[in-house]
């Protein structure tokens, strides 16, 4: 039994035509009533997945120093924009505010801005951050623009929509959404003028792209250079540009069909790290992992720190966290950072 999404999904391929993967990740992610980013809670254990910030507090408290030196490498502004991109249920800021909380003047300076477009997921940030007074944003243009900007977005790039394009016959055709006896099937159409920015290739090969992940962070990037400021994303992908098929669907952390039950499931896939690299230009970005990110701000010492005071049971979750968080065969070495500076 189909859903309503699904049905109106249908409706909208049977009077325009077939979809591109980043058109029906938008409306299977984003529509006002059924899409999933609006109509649930997908995080933590009971949920369909869980990030770093769940993990461990210590996540949340490493991009706290980050924020801090940023701060100050600006000069201390006595006003600046702290911004995050996708903030979930608010446990990084909360964590990363906490652990400022003796740092008074960056307390103070900072002006909290959280840009999301879920409203059950604004419900949990307003419980968690209201003593920061939060201002909500539908989406970076409405940020102010007269104030430097500390920027973080962790897994966020990752459910900005993407296009796919397949190898077939000798030439670059982009992978679509049609309808095949009801239902929603994977179909091919001509890459048209974008097969010429497309690498060369063997058959099958799959290749990805996403402008509109370039376009949001050439427009960071130009933010932070016009009100001066710094920025940092945090998501799996990867930084040697290649070919690959990363689409993916997860619901009740499982993999699941991206096709089936829209609505239902969580739609991602890889970050292109090297192409965000390229928009934003080398003078002002670095890339690196996460694992040696958290390992240069402390974070082995600070789980130090907190196992002195911790019950066993305490220190070996927070062991757990650790290696979750900095391990190669965890999201170490997976999951990846882009620092933009203005």
């Amino acid at each position: 039994m189909s859903t309503p999404l699904e049905d109106f999904i249908k409706k909208q391929i049977q009077h325009s035509g077939p979809l591109d993967v980043g058109q029906f990740m938008n409306i299977a992610l984003g529509h006002p009533q059924h899409g999933y980013y609006m109509k649930q809670d997908p995080l933590g254990w009971d949920g369909d997945f869980t990030t770093a910030p769940e993990i461990s507090q210590m996540f949340g408290e490493m991009l706290g120093i980050w924020a801090a030196d940023a701060w100050t490498a600006l000069g201390a502004p006595s006003k600046f924009a702290l911004v995050e991109c996708g903030p979930g249920r608010g446990t990084l800021m909360k964590d990363l505010l906490r652990a400022l909380k003796k740092v008074e003047p960056f307390q103070t300076a900072a002006e909290l801005h959280l840009v999301e477009i879920s409203e059950a997921l604004k419900e949990r940030q307003e419980q968690n951050l209201s003593q920061y007074n939060p201002t909500w944003h539908k989406n970076l243009e409405s940020v102010p623009d007269d104030m430097p900007l500390i920027v973080i977005g962790n897994e966020f790039l990752d459910a900005l929509p993407f296009r796919q394009f397949i190898f077939e016959d000798g030439v670059w055709q982009e992978r679509v959404v049609g309808i095949e006896d009801d239902e929603l099937v994977f179909g091919l159409r001509p890459a048209g003028p974008l097969s010429k920015k497309l690498p060369k290739a063997d058959l099958g090969d799959v290749y990805e792209v996403s402008p509109a992940r370039e376009v949001f962070i050439k427009n960071v990037a130009d933010r932070l250079k016009a009100q001066k400021g710094a920025g940092i994303f945090i998501d799996y992908g990867y930084i040697n540009d290649g070919f690959g098929d990363t689409f993916q669907a997860v619901r009740g952390h499982e993999y699941v069909d991206v096709l089936k039950q829209p609505g239902d499931a969580d739609l991602t896939s890889h970050v292109d790290f090297s192409a965000l690299y390229k928009r934003v230009g080398k003078e002002h970005a670095q890339l690196t992992t996460q694992g040696d990110f958290l390992r240069s701000l402390g974070i082995v010492i600070r789980a130090q720190v907190l196992k002195k005071k911790a019950s066993q049971e305490q220190a070996r979750e927070l062991e757990r966290g650790l290696q979750r968080l900095i391990d190669l065969n965890e999201m170490g070495d997976l999951f990846k950072v882009l620092l933009i500076s203005g």
